[in-house]
């Protein structure tokens, strides 16, 4: 699966000599355990230096970036040149931290493990696989009782970074799903208003469910 690299973009901050130093940050949620480690460290070495990092998600830190309401933000999608022309100041992105993103799935029935292809993965976020026992999850998993249950897709609903890298990848294995949907942090607007149906395929929108957080 797609690697992610969450970038920290940074303004131009002038620091104080000797008073206490405040920094403001937002964004990417994902690498808040190991940021809210680093900051906390370097505040035990640097007492004058406090660190506040917000983890509102990556498109809340580019807008918050992008506002001049922080001084630096976090994301794990990088900010393409179009992006960058429309930020008011200059800034740097740097790479930070590595991780990947992964698919998760409930199905009690099932107790080993599921196979999903590439084409799999794409037709059950286009809304083209709706069960369970769909022929085509069936074929990547032969010998398997697979239940006749619908398949219910629980999504970010917010501009996560998250997503992009996902989205990113879909749009790589997938070319339907790069004309329809392509890589962006919030598929859900252009996946509501599908085209006309293609072949044997159905629209059903995934239904969003509450998101327990953690």
């Amino acid at each position: 699966m797609k690697r992610i690299f969450p970038l920290l973009a940074l303004l131009a901050v002038v620091l104080p000599s000797a008073a206490q130093t405040k920094l403001n940050a937002a964004g990417a949620t994902f690498p808040y355990p190991i940021y809210s480690k680093w900051f906390s460290q370097y505040h035990q070495m640097h007492p004058d230096v406090e660190i506040n990092y917000q983890s509102i998600g990556s498109g809340g830190g580019i807008a918050q970036l992008k506002a001049g309401t922080v001084d630096f933000g976090a994301s794990d999608m990088p900010l393409d040149d179009t992006k960058v022309k429309q930020m008011p100041m200059p800034f740097l992105q740097l790479p930070t931290v590595l991780g990947s993103v992964v698919p998760a799935y409930n199905v009690p029935e099932i107790k080993g493990d599921l196979n999903f292809t590439p084409d799999v993965l794409a037709g059950i976020y286009l809304g083209a696989i709706n069960k369970w026992n769909d022929k085509a999850i069936a074929a990547a998993n032969p010998g398997v009782s697979l239940p006749d249950k619908s398949i219910v897709v629980i999504h970010r609903s917010d501009g996560s970074g998250t997503t992009f890298v996902f989205t990113d990848y879909l749009s790589k294995v997938s070319p339907e799903w790069k004309s329809r949907v392509g890589r962006t942090t919030s598929p859900t607007a252009r996946l509501r208003t599908p085209p006309a149906p293609l072949s044997r395929r159905t629209w059903n929108p995934p239904q969003q469910q509450p998101r327990r957080r953690r």
